[in-house]
């Protein structure tokens, strides 16, 4: 990796890190007012940093998510997760539009995709899930473009 130092966005604008983290309080908050089951919105979370490929995320929901009592089995499968049986098809849908929105530049969010959630999940599930995938990816691209340490 590259030793260059970096700019910490959130340090240097924390008026604009400040309005993100309130807007990550405020979809937290609207996840369970829907009834997203937590350990799948720390499952979310992770799939996103796994495409970006944000190890400070990484690092933290994984950690959360143990710290909530997920299965570790789980969190091993979770770049497999269509060839498991570890999900439900409401962890399946939500981690399809998850994929989806998270790789918006690769065909933006098919019908298929958004019309699998919509099968399974409410509309207010649904629109959650969308901006907790525009938040952690948010996070994501945050730290790597401040390129947040990553210490063992």
């Amino acid at each position: 990796m590259n030793d260059t130092r970096r700019v910490n966005i959130a340090k240097q604008h924390p008026a604009s890190y400040k309005a993100l983290t309130a807007l990550n309080e405020e979809v937290q908050q609207t996840m369970a007012a829907v009834g997203l089951d937590p350990l799948l919105v720390e499952l979310l979370k992770i799939r996103a940093s796994q495409i970006n490929g944000c190890a400070f995320c990484l690092r933290m929901h994984v950690r959360d998510a143990l710290q909530m009592g997920e299965s570790p089995d789980r969190i091993a499968v979770l770049p497999g997760w269509e060839e498991t049986d570890y999900f439900s098809e409401t962890d399946r849908a939500a981690l399809r539009l998850t994929e989806a929105v998270t790789r918006v530049a690769d065909g933006h969010v098919s019908d298929e995709d958004y019309n699998a959630a919509a099968a399974v999940l409410t509309e207010d599930q649904v629109s959650a899930l969308i901006w907790l995938a525009i938040v952690m990816n948010a996070f994501n691209r945050l730290a790597i473009a401040s390129r947040y340490t990553v210490a063992g």
